[in-house]
């Protein structure tokens, strides 16, 4: 892009940014004649992703700020207004908006609900900080159109998001993902409401306990043994973090309830968006789990949890054996073996487990999830990377487009879905899930490692490896498309010693898949190695799942999958690069 260019965006953007901060990053990279940033925020605006919009904090077409945030509502509002025009004429279109803890969270959700006011959408706007899930809950619950949530998830503290939700509770996925986007891009005019104005008219109400309440109450009715958490609560220990987000309000009170102990972290228990303990909250990296662990071996924990700053993705580690100081980190698509196994037990046990019940994960997660399914006599089926496609399964199911009654939805980055009421992952429910779960297995004398080796006996062993590779910068999206693209005109032979034997590609749409770009490449052993680049961030992510058959020696099998993953990642490093 050259200099003339980014000049034009650049003062396009100080002319149209409101927020004085904002608009004075730009206006000193411009004065230092800092092209190179310059070009970095200016060379693209941010676009829907997998996720909805999220990017870096700052100035710029390309950042999140107040402009982008603005345009974004004002785009999402037009289209509502367009594909709703009945109830728009009416005055009946509705939204409601949630925001996490991190920077400019609660300044843009604020910004947004005056924006639908503007537009005279009835906006319900949460008073503080609640995690994504429950956002998700009051969408149905309230009877809304659309909704919003404030978070960047688990990225680290320059981050912040913007997640778009459609009126069964569910992120947007096409045709209207692409319809708000045109509508962003053609916005012109950013219609805006005095908080006081939009209060007096009624267009912007300020929500709390009148969602947090029937929400707690609806994590409650999802768990099966009830009166087994009665009975044994007190002999269970959990240690939890919400890693300075949003979760802990939830969690301490659900499984409070209960009648669980939890003990929450205490440096890590309130909001804060520099997330000063942790380099990234998410508890899929160890790091971020160390504080809780410390605490769960001096506590004694029988589980160690932890859930993201907006508390839909969901982690755990546990004691190696009963008392010990070790703990192991259960990886999320282990716990999603170990839920789903639960869950179609439990239903098994009290007689409810439907004839045409089925799960749903996605094409990067653990084939072993499926022979749990195929276990209980129950299906697994498969869909695109995101839980807006678990959920447009889901509601299908609903609507009788698809024969199948689910139980359950998962996919391997720390997301579980475990009722009906929501329709994005939600840690809060999985957490109450997951005591539950713990106090079963110890009540049969086992831990949860216990059974997932029971588990591993009866699927086989199966082991999952993930790489991630980040292209920052405006070259970023080329040099991935390139790797996507060799890969396609040149697919491997084989993949660390194994014969590559089918590959799928979707980016046309295949098996009933949508169009999406990822790669499949199925091994002769039946390994299935994935790419695909990020919906949301600059990076270019590899998936494998492997499956070695146990003969009574688990550790063999172990060394063996842990070969052939360490083999094949090899592969992938001498193409993208440590």
């Amino acid at each position: 892009m050259d200099i003339n260019a980014v000049l034009k965006r650049a003062m396009e953007y100080i002319g149209r940014e409101k927020d004085a901060g904002f608009r004075g990053e730009v206006e000193e990279l411009v004065r230092k004649e800092d092209w190179k940033e310059l070009e970095d925020r200016f060379y693209r605006n941010l676009e829907f992703g997998t996720g909805g919009l999220r990017g870096i904090i700052g100035g710029g077409y390309n950042r999140m700020n107040s402009l982008v945030v603005k345009s974004a509502t004002q785009g999402l509002a037009a289209y509502f207004k367009k594909t709703f025009p009945d109830k728009d004429r009416e005055g009946k279109l509705s939204a409601v908006i949630a925001f996490d803890s991190r920077h400019y969270s609660a300044e843009f959700a604020e910004a947004s609900a005056l924006i639908f006011a503007a537009n005279g959408i009835k906006t319900w706007l949460f008073s503080s900080l609640r995690p994504t899930p429950e956002l998700s809950f009051a969408i149905r619950k309230l009877g809304c159109d659309t909704g919003i949530v404030v978070t960047a998830s688990h990225n680290p503290s320059t981050y912040n998001g913007y997640k778009a939700y459609w009126n069964d509770g569910s992120q947007v996925i096409p045709p209207h993902d692409i319809g708000i986007i045109r509508e962003v891009e053609a916005v012109k005019d950013i219609f805006e409401m005095d908080r006081q104005e939009a209060l007096n008219e009624g267009l912007l109400r300020i929500i709390d306990k009148e969602i947090d309440e029937p929400y707690q109450a609806m994590v409650k009715s999802r768990l099966f043994r009830p009166d087994l958490i009665k009975a044994k609560a007190q002999e269970v220990k959990i240690v939890y973090t919400p890693l300075h987000g949003t979760g802990a309000f939830h969690v301490e009170k659900a499984l409070g309830d209960l009648g669980l102990k939890v003990i929450t972290v205490p440096e890590q228990r309130e909001g804060n968006g520099d997330f000063p303990t942790v380099v990234f909250p998410n508890p899929e990296e160890a790091p971020a789990l160390k504080m809780a662990i410390d605490l769960g071996k001096k506590e004694k924990a029988d589980v160690v949890m932890a859930t993201d700053p907006d508390a839909d993705r969901f982690g755990i580690a546990v004691p190696e054996k009963p008392g010990s100081d070790t703990y192991v980190l259960v990886t999320g698509n282990q716990m999603g073996v170990l839920l789903a196994d639960y869950i179609f037990l439990s239903l098994r046990e009290t007689g409810k487990l439907p004839a045409n019940a089925a799960m749903i994960n996605t094409v990067v997660t653990t084939g072993m999830q499926a022979k749990v399914a195929e276990y209980y006599g129950a299906a697994c089926i498969e869909c695109l990377t995101g839980f807006k496609w678990i959920a447009d399964i889901w509601r299908k199911c609903e609507k009788g487009e698809i024969d199948k009654t689910i139980v359950f939805g998962t996919e391997e980055s720390y997301g579980y879905l475990v009722e009906n009421e929501v329709r994005d992952k939600d840690g809060i429910s999985a957490a109450a899930l997951t005591a539950e779960m713990t106090l079963y297995w110890r009540s049969r004398g086992k831990g949860l490692l216990d059974r997932l080796n029971e588990l591993y006996h009866i699927c086989g062993y199966w082991q999952e490896m993930g790489i991630s590779k980040y292209f920052q910068g405006p070259e970023g999206p080329g040099v991935m498309k390139g790797i996507m693209d060799n890969y396609r005109k040149n697919p491997p032979e084989t993949l660390g010693g194994l014969a590559v034997t089918r590959v799928r590609d979707i980016k046309n749409g295949v098996d009933g898949l949508p169009p999406s770009d990822v790669l499949q490449f199925y091994l002769e052993d039946g390994t299935i190695v994935s790419a695909r680049p990020s919906g949301t961030e600059p990076k270019i992510k590899f998936y494998a799942t492997s499956c070695t058959k146990v003969s009574g020696d688990l550790e063999k099998a172990r060394a063996e999958a842990a070969r052939k993953l360490e083999a094949i990642t090899k592969d992938i490093r001498s193409v993208i690069g440590d």
